[in-house]
């Protein structure tokens, strides 16, 4: 049976002039319309596709693929506000996300912001809607996690620990300001490492795998570039942060602890015009 807001692989049963009737089992034939159909679509074949609501609540399928699917989080922008009805979301398809106000909270919205959500189908509308209640939609199963794994973090806000993340798009953890040098904002996206898996299923992150610092890799990036300009680099720790992340790719915080090691390691003089390297 085909399934609201998921990927299916569904039969083509028949043509029309609005595309291609796939076979929905239960959900009745549901059209592919013609922007998405290819000539090797043939009756018969099966397609892989997403389906959802078209504008007029009717089932409709895609081989688009949305930023985020029934059952998993996402942080999407906000690109209307409906009076009535709430805040509408890119999710990438061609009909915005609805986030009605009931799914809100004591949040609200405006054009431009972001928004963490879940993704799920509502059970009265069969129609696919976000929420900001990310409580009511985690999954009943422990994270299937072991320390180190590698998995994707998107940030959607912060607290007096660290940031509050999403993991892998299914489920919450915590980057504790220790395990972090960047000063980050929400929806930032980046792969993560996994720190801990509580027995109550919240996970704590890393930025880097165990054993392996950012700072060991910021060191080696201004060594590599102190060699490349034979030297000497017009760096050190009053330089702009701007200037910091348009060389070296990260924070001035991190760009600082990492001088220090180098320093305290002799591997670098650090002088009024910036900093020179230690001959061997």
């Amino acid at each position: 049976m085909a399934e609201i807001g998921r990927d299916n692989t569904l039969t083509i049963q028949e043509k029309s002039d609005h595309g291609l009737y796939l076979d929905g089992g239960q959900l009745g034939p549901i059209l592919l319309p013609n922007r998405y159909v290819t000539p090797e679509m043939q009756s018969g074949a099966k397609v892989d596709v997403f389906i959802y609501n078209d504008s007029e609540d009717r089932l409709v399928a895609t081989t688009e693929q949305p930023y985020a699917k029934a059952g998993e989080f996402a942080y999407l922008e906000v690109v209307s506000v409906h009076p009535n009805t709430g805040a509408f979301l890119d999710w990438g398809l061609s009909k915005d996300l609805l986030l009605p106000y009931r799914e809100q909270g004591n949040l609200r919205f405006r054009e431009g912001d972001g928004a963490i959500v879940a993704v799920y189908v509502d059970e009265y509308t069969n129609r696919v809607v976000a929420s900001t209640r990310l409580h009511n939609h985690l999954p009943p199963e422990k994270p299937p996690y072991a320390p180190n794994d590698t998995v994707q973090v998107i940030i959607y806000g912060d607290s007096p620990l660290g940031y509050k993340a999403i993991v892998d798009k299914r489920y919450r953890g915590l980057l504790y300001h220790e395990e972090n040098s960047d000063q980050l904002e929400p929806g930032d996206q980046f792969t993560g490492y996994i720190r801990k898996v509580h027995s109550d299923g919240k996970i704590d992150l890393r930025r880097d795998p165990a054993g392996y610092s950012r700072v060991d890799a910021i060191s080696a990036r201004i060594l590599h570039e102190l060699n490349a300009a034979g030297g000497h680099l017009s760096f050190n720790d009053k330089s702009s942060p701007e200037a910091i992340r348009t060389t070296f790719d990260t924070s001035k915080k991190a760009f600082k602890q990492a001088l220090g090691r180098l320093y305290k390691a002799r591997r670098i003089l650090i002088e009024e015009s910036g900093i020179r390297l230690v001959p061997d």
